[in-house]
C-alpha cells in the first residue's frame, strides 16, 4: 500500500541489536532488539512496511519501518482527527514562526 507524502504515520526503529543490550536485563529481554515507535509526517510517499522517513512534531527527521497510517490513540481518547493535528501545527507556527 502506497502512503502519500505528508500523511501522519507511525514508524518503528531498532535502537540496539540483542548483542548490544545491557548485561543486567532479564535473559528473555536480552534476546530481542531494543525498538522504539515514533509518530510524524511522511517526508516522501512510501510503502507500508518499508523504510520511510518522517518529521516529528519537534522537527526531528527519523527513518524507520512504516508500520501504521493515521495511528489511533490507543489510550481511548478516540480515533485520529486530522483537524486537531492541523490546529496544533498552526498554533506552533504562530508561536515559533515558519522556520520548519
Amino acid at each position: 500500500m502506497l502512503v502519500d507524502k505528508g500523511k501522519y504515520v507511525r514508524i518503528r526503529k531498532h535502537i540496539l541489536p540483542p548483542e548490544q543490550r545491557a548485561s543486567n536485563i532479564p535473559e528473555d529481554t536480552k534476546k530481542v532488539p531494543l525498538k522504539m515507535w515514533i509518530k510524524g509526517r511522511l517526508v516522501e510517499e512510501a510503502e507500508l512496511f518499508e523504510e520511510a522517513e518522517i518529521i516529528t512534531a519537534t522537527g526531528r527527521r527519523v527513518k524507520g519501518v512504516l508500520k501504521e497510517v493515521e495511528p489511533k490513540h490507543k489510550h481511548s481518547f478516540g480515533d485520529f482527527v486530522e483537524e486537531i493535528l492541523r490546529m496544533r501545527e498552526i498554533i506552533l507556527a504562530e508561536m515559533w514562526g515558519d522556520e520548519q
